[in-house]
C-alpha cells in the first residue's frame, strides 16, 4: 500500500529531515518555544535558513523572552536586524510583542485568529506557530510549502494569484496530518528548502517524487510559474557622509514612509548642487571627494549610490535639537539600525585614516 503524503513525508523527515536548528529547541514542557518559533518564522520570511541562523542566534541572545522585546526600543531591536532586509518585519515583531504584553499577559495567545490578528502574523505564521509551539492542527503555506504543493498536484499559474493560492491552502489543509503536525510542518518546509530547489529540484531523493505530477509529466523546470516578469526601474541617488575631526558620521533618521523607514542613515541628495547645499546645512565643509558608487537591489526597483565624503567637517550648531540627526562614533553607529549597504559603505570608511581620505 502506498503511504500517504504526511506518512511519506514524516518517513523521510526521521531520516533526512533537520533536526538541530536553534528555534527548535524543546522548553520545560517538552514543547518548541513559541517566541523561539515565532521569531524564526518571521526572519525565514524572504530569507534562507543559512543566513537567519546567525540573526537569531544574536537575537535571542540579546532578547531572549518575548517581554524582553516588548520592553527594548525600536533602534535596538533594528540594530539586532540590521542586514535581514524588509525592516517592516522587525517593526511589526516589536509592535505584536508589546501589544502580547497589554492584552495577552506577556504571551503569544494560543487562539488561532487572535494570533494572526497580530501585526505581520498572517495565515501560514499563525499556523506555523500553533502547529510548531503547541501541536495543533494547523496547515502552512510559505513559499517552501507553495513549490512542493505547486509541483506535486501539477498546478499552473502563478502561487500569488488568489485562485491558485486557494487551491493550495486547500491542499495544504488535506494534507496535514492529525498527529505529529510540528514534525509534519517542519518536513514539508524542510523538503521544499533542501530537495524540492528552485532550479535542478533533487527527484532522486525526494520521497513523493513517484505521486508527484511535475516529476511525471517533467514539468518541474515549468513550475512552480513564475511571476510575470517585469524590467525593474533605475533610481539614483547621492549619499553624503560627513565626518568630523574625531571620525564621527552625521546620521540622519529617514521618515515612516518608503524603503529603510525609521532606520538610521546618511543624507541623501538629488544631485551634486543639492549634494553641496545639504553638507553646508548640516556642517562647514571644505570639498567633497566622489567614493566607488554601488547598487542595491530592492523588490521593485534597482537604487545607484554615489557616495560623497565630505571630511573634516566642521559640525554646526543645533543638530543636538533635532533627534532625527545624530554625529555617531563607530562604536554608536554599530548599535544603530543601519541598512546593510549604509553600514557596509561606513565599514569601508572607518578603514580610511582621516589624512588618507582627505588627500
Amino acid at each position: 500500500m502506498t503511504p500517504s503524503f504526511a506518512d511519506a513525508l514524516l518517513a523521510w523527515f526521521d531520516r533526512h529531515g533537520r533536526h538541530d536548528l536553534p528555534w527548535q529547541l524543546a522548553d520545560e514542557h517538552g514543547g518548541r518555544d513559541a517566541y523561539r518559533v515565532w521569531l524564526s518564522e518571521v526572519m525565514l520570511q524572504q530569507t534562507q535558513v543559512s543566513t537567519v541562523i546567525g540573526y537569531f542566534q544574536r537575537f535571542v541572545a540579546a532578547l531572549p523572552t518575548l517581554r524582553d522585546l516588548a520592553a527594548d526600543d525600536e533602534d535596538s531591536v533594528l540594530a539586532l536586524w540590521s542586514g535581514l532586509g524588509y525592516y517592516r518585519r522587525a517593526r511589526f515583531l516589536h509592535r505584536a510583542a508589546q501589544l502580547c504584553v497589554e492584552r495577552h499577559g506577556g504571551e503569544l495567545p494560543r487562539d488561532f485568529d487572535a494570533l494572526a490578528a497580530l501585526p505581520g502574523i498572517g495565515r501560514s505564521t499563525a499556523g506555523a506557530i500553533l502547529a510548531q509551539a503547541h501541536g495543533l492542527r494547523f496547515p502552512i503555506l510559505d513559499g517552501n510549502v507553495k513549490r512542493v504543493l505547486t509541483r506535486y498536484h501539477g498546478i499552473h499559474g502563478h502561487p500569488g494569484e488568489r485562485a491558485v493560492e486557494k487551491q493550495l491552502w486547500e491542499h495544504a489543509d488535506a494534507h496535514t496530518p492529525a498527529t505529529r503536525v510540528a514534525d509534519y510542518s517542519q518536513a514539508i518546509m524542510d523538503l521544499g528548502a533542501t530537495v524540492c530547489l528552485r532550479s535542478r529540484p533533487l527527484c532522486a531523493a525526494c520521497p513523493l517524487a513517484d505521486s508527484c505530477v511535475a516529476h511525471r509529466d517533467q514539468l518541474t523546470a515549468q513550475l512552480p510559474t513564475p511571476k510575470p516578469g517585469k524590467t525593474l526601474p533605475t533610481r539614483s541617488t547621492l549619499m553624503l557622509v560627513l565626518r568630523d575631526a574625531h571620525g564621527r558620521v552625521l546620521l540622519e533618521r529617514r521618515g515612516p514612509q518608503g524603503v529603510w523607514s525609521g532606520l538610521w542613515s546618511l543624507p541623501e541628495a538629488g544631485d551634486a548642487d543639492d549634494a553641496w547645499r545639504a553638507a553646508q546645512r548640516h556642517a562647514q565643509v571644505e570639498d567633497a571627494q566622489a567614493l566607488a558608487p554601488f547598487v542595491h537591489v530592492f523588490s521593485h526597483y534597482r537604487l545607484q549610490v554615489e557616495p560623497l565624503l565630505f571630511d573634516g567637517a566642521t559640525r554646526r550648531p543645533g543638530i543636538a535639537d533635532n533627534p532625527d540627526l545624530r554625529w555617531c562614533t563607530t562604536a554608536e553607529w554599530s548599535a544603530l539600525g543601519l541598512p546593510a549597504p549604509v553600514r557596509t559603505l561606513l565599514q569601508s570608511i572607518e578603514a580610511m585614516p582621516l589624512e588618507t581620505a582627505q588627500a
